[in-house]
């Protein structure tokens, strides 16, 4: 038996906002102050930094369990399953649904069980519950369901990562610029082919780092003190990820008994393209190999980053062949990972 992802499907918000659109943006220091530079100069050191071109958010009528939803459809249909044969939803977000023009997240019902009233399922076994996990949820989601699976309690889970980040951003913190709205969604089952989910790895960091990432006060004194928006110490956050994510994928791909020259791809979370290549980097250090051409497909510098979504939604892209000179055969080696709030790591080692 194999646990293995058997569809995929994934929803990208059709409004574009591009670097240009923040050329007007009063952004301002943690103290309030004005920045000394210019927005043009401002907005190219950060396409620099994170890759960022353009960056997709949802219509104004649409919420993050709504995109969830599109995504879920697309990955039933695409596994050919019955949606009544699924035995776990597991939904992961940050954020729950923030209404357009809202400052209130909204969890309840969970966004799962929303999901799950979308899709019309009647069977009230199919058990549906949200994750909270940071950028790591659906990876972790994934794990979950690979346990329920050997465990004999499931046989058919629908795997989501949806957020729509750019309605808790602060605007006046350049860092909003990095943050993106989309869904992905993969059906995980057993099946009588071979591969599958090889092994996995996930660890916890919260001793000093749980604060990285966190809800504060906007840059801009003037608004109102008790509305919190998200936040980040970046730089603590790339030492972070460059020095505990390669060890964690280390660990995942030697306990499957491979080698690093097996891996034809890997799937890192798109938070930012220089953190991201950076961590590759000394990931292929630690075994004294090179990097070879295409390993690491990228789609953050159209679709920035939206958290939970970014991997399914890129591994869609690359399984659909919608990704320009990236494409998967059968048997193939992949490897996923992911960082994020909590501080969290995770990494699943999965043949095709």
């Amino acid at each position: 038996m194999a646990i293995k992802i058997t569809g995929t499907g994934s929803y990208i918000p059709e409004s574009i906002e591009k670097n240009e659109n923040f050329k007007n943006h009063q952004f301002l220091n943690v103290d309030g102050s004005s920045l000394t530079q210019p927005n043009p100069v401002i907005i190219e050191k950060f396409k620099a930094i994170t890759g960022i071109n353009e960056r997709r958010y949802a219509f104004d009528h649409l919420t993050s369990s709504d995109l969830a939803f599109f995504a879920a459809e697309k990955a039933i249909a695409n596994a050919n399953i019955d949606p009544e044969e699924l035995d776990y939803i597991i939904m992961a977000h940050n954020f729950g649904d923030v209404k357009h023009n809202t400052i209130q997240t909204d969890v309840l019902p969970c966004l799962a069980s929303r999901v799950k009233h979308s899709l019309r399922i009647k069977n009230p076994k199919c058990v549906a519950y949200d994750i909270l996990f940071g950028c790591p949820g659906w990876i972790e989601g994934v794990i979950q369901a690979n346990a329920f699976i050997k465990a004999g309690i499931a046989k058919k889970c629908l795997v989501i990562g949806s957020e729509t980040l750019s309605r808790v951003v602060d605007k006046h913190d350049r860092d909003s610029m990095i943050y993106s709205d989309g869904a992905g969604a993969t059906v995980i089952e057993a099946t009588d082919d071979e591969g599958g989910i090889l092994t996995h790895e996930t660890g916890s960091y919260t001793y000093d780092e749980a604060y990285y990432l966190f809800f504060g006060n906007s840059y801009n004194k003037d608004l109102c003190e008790d509305t919190r928006y998200i936040k980040m110490d970046g730089r603590k956050i790339y030492e972070f990820a460059l020095k505990h994510v390669p060890l964690a994928m280390k660990s995942c791909l030697d306990k499957a008994d491979l080698d690093v020259t097996d891996l034809k791809k890997i799937f890192i979370h798109q938070a930012n393209e220089k953190m991201d290549e950076a961590i590759l980097k000394r990931f292929y250090k630690l075994y004294n190999a090179e990097i070879p051409e295409g390993i690491m497909p990228m789609s953050i510098q159209e679709l920035g980053n939206s958290s939970v979504a970014t991997i399914p939604t890129l591994f869609d892209l690359v399984r659909n062949n919608k990704l320009e000179n990236q494409n998967l055969n059968k048997g193939d080696i992949i490897m996923f990972a992911s960082v994020g709030g909590g501080m969290h790591i995770n990494a699943i080692v999965y043949q095709y």
